[in-house]
């Protein structure tokens, strides 16, 4: 049996064949068992070495509420120069990666007379039921994400499509959405035209020929942002696609770019390494309330806190969220903490932002891109085609899953149990990807947003 000790403090291992930790040696009833280096649970029982440890014999240690000191421990990585992409510089000084027309819609009601418009142009459009009998936060989040994904640099034009009877009517949506360029962004109330299909069409034309007029020229990656998102984590997933991801963000803030990880309930257990990294106390204490707000949603819901393994991860080798959340944090590499952001926040610092949202993968990548990500570096064990409306760069934890979902996976970590060093490779794809290449999920049309909701529906 071949297996992994990925710290040296570890009293488990991997086995490489199945994903799930087994005991290296004996360790009693009570006692920590230790992965990443930090505790991920203690033991319910006596394990011997060479024992399984799973479910049946491990518990998480984690509680509800915690108060937390800053204890900065960060350094600013050594630069380098930024390499060069393709993209289309946009008139306020943004860039795309992509150069399409999107249907926002503001309400729900009108997600099939997008889908109508979007067979007939060619234009992208992503329904989602939100937009009317929404109150107080559930509203206002609807609006920023939509506002996000409306401002969103891939799309070279949008056609805002609303009802007209709606909460989220065009008239109160553009208070919020604030001056737009009318040459890119149109509207469209369906309530007000006779032939709303024969209108959207003549409007998305417009946006066409507008969006033609900008062609790809060269750019530094520094101004690319990345987002970073895993999905049906497995036993592998801490050890080779997430490590590696972590590498690639480290690598692009070298060369003074972004990247945005989220999935805030993935961080319990592991917060601290994210707070100590945090480069001011101000952006410390935003941490904290991060962390802590989101376990007061789960308080008020009457929700265990730390009941998050799916069944998938623990059929994967995952047996606690602590177990889960130091696997999954390591995307976000070493790089120091610049900006906490909420939702329909614009990142805007170069370096490692958190992004506040849960773990729910339509979630996460609608989130991650209303925040302007102009990709996604989606990481998974056990497989998914979910994908955002920008590229969603699928990397497997395992070679078995790369080979039989071709069309689902674009990048195999699963060499890096061989001992393969991959991220210059997976540099060198995003490269590509950035310049044109496009990703399974656009490939094969699998785009969609869901739009986060805590409250009452009317």
């Amino acid at each position: 049996m071949r297996t992994v000790k990925i710290h040296s403090s570890d009293n488990v291992a991997v086995n490489i064949e199945t994903g799930h930790k087994v005991a290296l040696c004996d360790i009693p009833q009570g006692s920590n068992v230790i992965k990443y280096g930090y505790p991920i649970g203690h033991a319910t029982q006596d394990i011997h070495a060479g024992d399984s440890v799973h479910v049946h014999n491990l518990k998480t240690n984690l509680n509800e509420l915690l108060d937390y000191t800053y204890h900065p421990d960060f350094q600013w990585p050594d630069p380098e120069e930024p390499e060069m992409i393709q993209a289309y510089v946009r008139e306020d000084g943004n860039i795309g990666i992509r150069n399409d027309i999107w249907i926002i819609n503001t309400v729900g009601c009108v997600n099939k007379t997008a889908e109508q418009l979007a067979k007939a142009t060619g234009a992208l459009t992503f329904p989602h039921p939100y937009g009317c009998s929404q109150l107080g936060e559930d509203h206002q989040t609807t609006q920023m994400i939509l506002k996000g994904l409306i401002n969103h640099p891939n799309a070279g034009g949008v056609l805002v499509l609303g009802l007209g009877c709606e909460n989220n009517n065009i008239p109160a949506f553009q208070s919020v959405l604030g001056e737009v360029n009318p040459n890119r962004v149109k509207f469209l109330v369906v309530q007000e035209t006779q032939d709303e299909i024969a209108e959207g069409i003549r409007l998305i034309n417009e946006l066409k020929a507008y969006a033609a007029t900008f062609q790809r020229q060269p750019v530094p990656i520094s101004k690319l942002k990345v987002g970073l998102k895993c999905g049906g984590s497995d036993g592998f997933s801490g050890i080779t696609a997430n490590p590696l991801v972590g590498q690639f963000s480290d690598k692009l803030i070298r060369q003074d770019g972004l990247t945005v990880l989220t999935e805030v309930p993935e961080m319990f257990g592991a917060e601290t390494i994210f707070m100590n990294r945090c480069v001011t106390l101000e952006l410390f204490n935003k941490t904290v309330n991060l962390i802590n707000d989101f376990k007061r949603y789960f308080i008020r819901h009457g929700q265990e806190i730390y009941e998050n393994p799916s069944p998938g991860n623990k059929a994967g080798g995952i047996s606690t969220l602590e177990d889960k959340s130091l696997g999954c944090t390591q995307k976000g590499g070493t790089a120091p903490v610049v900006d906490v952001l909420g939702y329909g926040d614009t990142a805007s610092k170069n370096g490692l932002n958190l992004l506040n949202g849960p773990g729910n993968d339509i979630v996460a990548v609608t989130n991650l891109t209303a925040a302007g990500c102009h990709l996604i570096l989606f990481t998974t064990g056990r497989g998914t085609p979910v994908g955002a409306p920008v590229p969603t760069v699928k990397i497997s934890t395992n070679t078995h899953l790369y080979e039989t979902k071709p069309h689902w996976i674009d990048f195999n970590a699963g060499e890096m149990l061989d001992g393969k060093n991959l991220c210059n490779d997976l540099f060198a794809y995003i490269r590509r990807v950035c310049d044109g290449e496009q990703t399974n999920n656009e490939k094969h049309g699998y785009r969609e947003i869901a739009i986060f909701k805590d409250g009452v529906t009317l």
